[in-house]
């Protein structure tokens, strides 16, 4: 159904070219919609990383308090690094969270509205980088994450149409710049939000193509086994 979303990236790399994290969210929609709809789902935005936020991420962690905007580090699409992150907090810290970026893909559109292609995945616990920075490592399971940001937007009655398009293809397992396993179907839920925030009650979910629905019921047996 999307056609012009076929040729984009489906992995974002980080400054040094190591790929990371799987592209597995694509949004339709202006900046403005956008941010209102994540507002609206429960998701903030997450703050630049400088030496400051950097610091205040380690209170978090060590002293186990709130901050529910703590940056997340960059990677890149495009080449250049997100335009924006979104963030859930989870417990009382930083140390657990939801978390999205998104990049807008310049030049393209769909049905005349932008293309913002994002990353999302779950945040288990804190870390340092090599070379010092704070981190954090992931759930394997980036799929789960994708499936929870679209069930918190449905929720949040901000997503018109909902339908899939192929990622990064079938990997059972890789790891990402941080070497955390992640595992995942391959696929990009791409999610039209209303124009203008309008409240959506029916949400119209467009059905996969034959061999996309039997490539997907082969994956779930084999991540359940």
């Amino acid at each position: 159904p999307a056609p012009e979303l076929a040729g984009l990236p489906k992995l974002t790399p980080t400054r040094h070219h190591t790929k990371v994290d799987p592209i597995n969210i694509a949004i339709v929609g202006t900046e403005a919609e956008l941010d209102a709809a994540m507002h609206a789902a429960g998701w903030v935005v997450a703050d630049r990383a400088t030496r400051a936020s950097d610091i205040a991420i380690a209170k978090s962690v060590l002293l186990d308090r709130p901050d529910s905007t703590a940056p997340v580090s960059q990677l890149y699409l495009f080449s250049r690094p997100q335009d924006f992150a979104f963030e859930r907090e989870v417990g009382g810290s930083a140390r657990s969270r939801h978390h999205v970026r998104f990049w807008l893909a310049d030049g393209v559109q769909h049905d005349n509205r932008p293309v913002w292609m994002g990353d999302a995945t779950f945040d288990l616990r804190a870390g340092v980088t090599r070379d010092l920075h704070p981190t954090h490592h992931i759930a394997p399971d980036v799929d789960q994450e994708r499936d929870t940001l679209v069930a918190n937007l449905t929720a949040a009655r901000q997503v018109a149409t909902v339908f899939t398009v192929s990622g990064m293809g079938i990997r059972v397992e890789s790891h990402n710049g941080e070497g955390d396993r992640f595992d995942t179907d391959g696929e990009i839920d791409v999610m039209v939000l209303p124009p203008g925030g309008a409240s959506v009650v029916h949400v119209d979910t467009l059905p996969e193509p034959a061999i996309v629905a039997t490539k997907d019921r082969l994956w779930r047996w084999v991540h359940a086994h």
